[in-house]
């Protein structure tokens, strides 16, 4: 009976979706366990064999997990609304929604293109989900439910003195009480004072207003990444290198008015929950620097000239008397105030550079140093000595209060910066406030250093001088201690269509929040996605998009009065929202009134085990632990934290291959050099071949050298256009790789197959092009190992695998690549080695005529080879060792196969230790062996420590100290005993040729050697 993967994979897999195996329960008397997948963006790429790594050792744990008699959550889903759908939608003229439930569901898009669909793929998989309880983010059932969080958020102000975010009608009570003079909550900076009765005969517009400065979501004008080539607002993580990560557009900084959630609020409680979770320290770490916890001064420095001042946060106030310059962001407002007539082009000029680096981008760059005098002074708290205030890129708005006090004594930068612009007006000497030589660089260490020149400071250190300087600081009013966090609110607005409309309508442009009764508010059909003329979001664009307080509905835009219709919110929340809570909407998914209920709540608690990429550290993670915090405060969330037990899987990365493209600049050539470039356009594209880069010790990418490579393709240029000689000297060739589809190259040999690559769609502008091949007239392509993607056309789709060798032979091959955390290549070439131990696997129950297990007596060694199996197997799992016990499998099935057992003894529970990692097959095994049901609950076989205790051991017989032959004898002999066996042995006897040895060492368990 010949093992068919396809056919048995298909069988079982109906089975488990007919008798929804893996439907977890929300009141079993088993133990609970919660584990969880970061869930896929579903892109119409499809699932590429990268994106299964995590989820197959996910669906490992948890059918391991359901063996060991736990009561399993395991649930999947989409992260379905997001830019990329948009933009497809904006290129194509098809509707995201469309887009985005074909990618899903499968079937055929508008361009024709046969879609798999994710549903499809993970089913063929075999993963063990509970599809009852899927979630899209994108569906109105579901965010209607995120609509209500955000309702919960903007009802709500954090308490400092309670700790916790509480509802905003307390503080209103506050308010008509006493006023706002004693409250301490997180709110905006610069709240002016109000006593009861002011409160009290305020308008309610005013009050409006004034509650939006406390609420925990709230509109703001914020500094924002603005990116015009997608017309929306981006996330830090969305910029690489100054430009959208998707498209590559430009992205500048731009003041917007916008929703933010004041995350900041819960700094210290993010900070100090990492001490109770299973996670990596380096992503702990991660998550620390980005909350960036610091201790120390609020400085108020009096500008000369104006009644304003500038307020700085520092940690090292010991150092005011260093103060040498102020710095300020580009961004700041008091820049435009303060800039003086003189300097005003030159920072207007600056000002206008700066916006078109990212906040990160300015972050990490450590080198450049860049900036410009205002021209304007602030005044020293204590000396009263004129400062200058400067503006420069390292400083960032949104960060502490956007200015520091430069002290280049102590701090590199700043010493970096005094030295930059020594001599120009505006820099003064470098002040120098510490014994120590500063010649060569700044001092930055708080210990091992006096203050000097620093009037009532001298002789204290740091800890000393901070007490004394926050003293005084407060004795003249212009400071005080404080805590800061480099934490910001995060932006909650963007201007795009797809995405979860605000349950929000404007009456007076102030925010008002449509009743939880009346939603969902569904997003509204539109005929563009870009946005309008006058340069509003896409919303803008719909005809039905006003809300109606009598009818409470949404109604047709041109009815607004702003009586009783009034405009709707024309953003969209960011990708963020609905994956910010969706590990509870699993635990209760089919629930209709509620994210979740209460009961389904306090079973599940939080998820147990969550398994996803380490690039979320800083965004979903972040985020994630904030709206849990807020659910919490707010009695819905039964835990503080969401995640007990977080594991970072590594990217199986793609072979990618290159064919190596000739370019040409011409000098400097100006935009209307029409001619130039016109010639330049119609010279022809010539390829060079890998090797023949390499012989030539030519750069893969950059400059061309000057050899005969440019000499041969200059020839063939000049050829096939007929330019000058002068034209020709002028061109300045250099390399550049371009990604070339594996499905046009010999995968074993790296040639290229020319014809197909000038037929292919992609690469239909080089139809003409040239190629210079090796001295066989083949065309090699370059390789390099890189994160595997669609992008880079490396990808490996897992239906391939799966049609050839099966889901079993997929799910154990990706594990076996290696440790989880560790990234590694992807090769084809060890699949089929997976694949035939499966079949050596199978071999053990069937041979070509059926079932060959019989009810024979298992011996020592077929009980050590299974034991050994269920040790390791249940340790690697749970330590998430998943390659070490594929290697074991293999050396169990090897053992078993040499000792010819066939035993019902050893291959049931053998069946049911790998049923984890192939469940397909050990399902197909189980029911052979006479079984009803799924293997998927059965009992994980117990292991049995005694046998693997060893009852005999094969000594080494040494003579002085040479192995001359092996003897196997019982472990519990004695040594005389032992003595007496060898020396009656004939092989004994024959070495010692009559001769009696002077000693004779033994060491049950280990040696035995005779001397002399």
């Amino acid at each position: 009976m010949k093992y068919n993967p396809n056919e048995i994979e298909a069988k079982w897999q109906k089975y488990w979706a007919d008798n929804k195996t893996f439907a977890a329960s929300n009141t079993s008397e088993k133990p609970k366990h919660y584990v969880l997948d970061m869930f896929p963006y579903p892109s119409g790429a499809g699932l590429h064999v990268g994106h299964p790594l995590g989820y197959i050792a996910s669906d490992v744990y948890s059918r391991f997990k359901r063996h060991q008699g736990f009561n399993v959550l395991h649930p999947m889903g989409y992260d379905s609304f997001g830019l990329p759908a948009e933009q497809y939608a904006i290129q194509t003229g098809q509707r995201p929604e469309d887009t985005t439930r074909v990618n899903i569901d499968g079937g055929v898009d508008k361009e024709g293109s046969q879609i798999a669909g994710y549903r499809k793929q993970l089913d063929k998989i075999g993963f063990s989900f509970d599809w009852d309880r899927e979630v899209r983010t994108s569906n109105p059932d579901y965010y209607k439910h995120t609509q209500w969080i955000f309702i919960q958020l903007f009802n709500s102000w954090y308490n400092k003195d309670s700790d916790k975010a509480e509802d905003i009608s307390t503080l209103i009570a506050l308010f008509e009480k006493e006023g706002n003079a004693n409250v301490n909550a997180v709110c905006d900076d610069n709240i002016e004072g109000f006593s009861a009765a002011e409160w009290n005969a305020f308008a309610k517009e005013q009050q409006e207003k004034i509650l939006l400065q406390y609420r925990l979501t709230y509109l703001a004008e914020t500094e924002v990444n603005w990116c015009p080539g997608l017309g929306t607002v981006l996330a830090n993580d969305e910029i690489i290198n100054g430009v959208s990560e998707r498209g590559g557009y430009p992205v500048v900084r731009k003041k917007m008015t916008q929703w933010s959630m004041r995350i900041s609020a819960y700094a210290e409680r993010l900070l100090q929950g990492l001490n109770d979770i299973d996670w990596s320290e380096s992503i702990k770490e991660s998550q620390r620097n980005w909350i960036g916890k610091s201790v120390g001064a609020m400085v108020d420095f009096r500008l000369q000239n104006s009644e304003s001042s500038i307020s700085v946060f520092t940690t090292r106030p010991d150092t005011i008397f260093g103060v040498t310059f102020m710095t300020l962001a580009p961004e700041h407002e008091l820049v435009v105030q303060i800039t003086t007539p003189e300097q005003k082009a030159a920072v207007e000029a600056y000002i206008e550079k700066t916006a078109k680096r990212s906040e990160r981008e300015r972050m990490a760059d450590v080198k450049t140093i860049s900036g410009v005098f205002t021209g304007a002074y602030a005044e020293h708290p204590f000396t009263k000595e004129a400062i200058p205030v400067w503006i420069g890129d390292y400083v960032l708005a949104g960060y502490g209060t956007g200015a520091v006090m430069a002290v280049p004594c102590g701090d590199e930068r700043d010493y970096a910066f005094a030295n930059f612009f020594k001599g120009e007006n505006g820099m003064p000497e470098i002040k120098n406030i510490v014994d120590k030589d500063i010649s060569e660089g700044a001092y930055g260490g708080k210990e091992g250093f006096q203050l000097v020149n620093s009037d009532f400071l001298n002789g204290m250190g740091y800890k000393d001088g901070t007490q004394k300087v926050i003293a005084e600081l407060e004795k003249i009013n212009q400071g005080y201690g404080k805590v800061n966090y480099r934490l910001r609110d995060a932006v909650f607005s963007r201007q795009r269509y797809w995405g979860e409309p605000f349950p929000v309508y404007y009456v007076n442009g102030l925010p008002q929040m449509i009743d939880a009764q009346h939603l969902p508010i569904i997003l509204p059909e539109v005929e563009k996605y870009l946005p309008t003329e006058d340069g509003l979001p896409p919303l803008g664009n719909a005809a039905v998009w006003a809300w109606d307080t009598v009818q409470n509905a949404v109604v047709n835009t041109d009815l607004v009065d702003n009586k009783t219709i009034f405009p709707l919110e024309l953003n969209t929340m960011p990708g963020w929202a609905g994956s910010s809570w969706y590990w509870m909407r699993y635990m209760d998914a089919a629930n209709e009134n509620e994210f979740a209920g209460a009961a389904a709540l306090k079973y599940w608690e939080s998820v147990d085990l969550y398994i996803g990429g380490s690039e979320h550290a800083t965004g979903h993670l972040l985020y994630s632990r904030f709206w849990n915090k807020f659910l919490k405060d707010k009695g819905f969330a039964p835990t503080e934290e969401p995640f007990k037990k977080l594991i970072n899987q590594g990217m199986i990365l793609g072979q990618s291959a290159f064919v190596y493209r000739v370019a040409f600049s011409y000098g400097i050539v100006s935009e209307d050099n029409n001619e130039t470039i016109e010639i330049l356009n119609k010279i022809p594209t010539v390829f060079i071949s890998y090797d023949v880069l390499k012989k030539n010790d030519q750069v893969l990418n950059g400059l061309l050298g000057t050899i005969t490579l440019k000499d041969e393709v200059i020839g063939i240029i000049k050829e096939r256009t007929q330019l000058s000689d002068e034209f020709l000297k002028n061109l300045v060739p250099f390399i550049s790789g371009i990604h070339v589809d594996l499905a046009v190259i010999n995968d074993s040999t790296n040639e290229l197959n020319i014809e197909a690559f000038k037929k292919h769609p992609l690469y239909s502008d080089y139809k003409d092009a040239e190629f210079i091949r090796e001295e066989s007239g083949k065309y090699i392509v370059g390789r390099e190992i890189e994160k595997m993607s669609k992008s880079k056309y490396n990808v490996v789709t897992p239906d391939a695998i799966c049609n050839e060798y099966g889901a079993d032979t997929l799910r154990l091959y990706e594990m076996f690549l290696g440790p989880l955390e560790q990234a590694k290549p992807w090769n084809t070439a060890g699949i089929s080695g997976v694949f035939g131990f499966l079949k050596k696997l199978w071999r053990l129950y069937f041979d070509e005529s059926g079932l060959i297990v019989n009810n024979d007596e298992p011996t020592k060694d077929n009980l050590k080879s299974l034991h050994k199996t269920i040790k390791k197997v249940s340790e690697d799992i749970e330590s998430f060792s998943f390659n070490t016990s594929v290697s074991q499998f293999m050396i169990c099935v090897n053992e078993l196969s040499t000792q010819n057992c066939h035993s019902r003894a050893i291959l049931e529970p053998l069946a049911i230790v790998i049923s984890s990692y192939a469940p397909h097959i050990a399902e197909e095994l189980w029911s052979a062996l006479g079984h009803e049901g799924s293997i998927a609950t059965v009992a994980f076989p117990k292991f049995e420590p005694a046998h693997l205790v060893e009852s005999d051991k094969e000594y080494p017989v040494s003579f002085n100290g040479k192995m001359r032959f092996t003897i196997n004898l019982p472990l519990d002999l004695t040594k005389e005993q032992i003595e007496e066996i060898v020396m009656k042995d004939e092989r004994t006897q024959k070495q010692l040729d009559g001769r009696t040895p002077n000693k004779v060492i033994i060491v049950p368990g280990k040696i035995i050697n005779l001397v002399g």
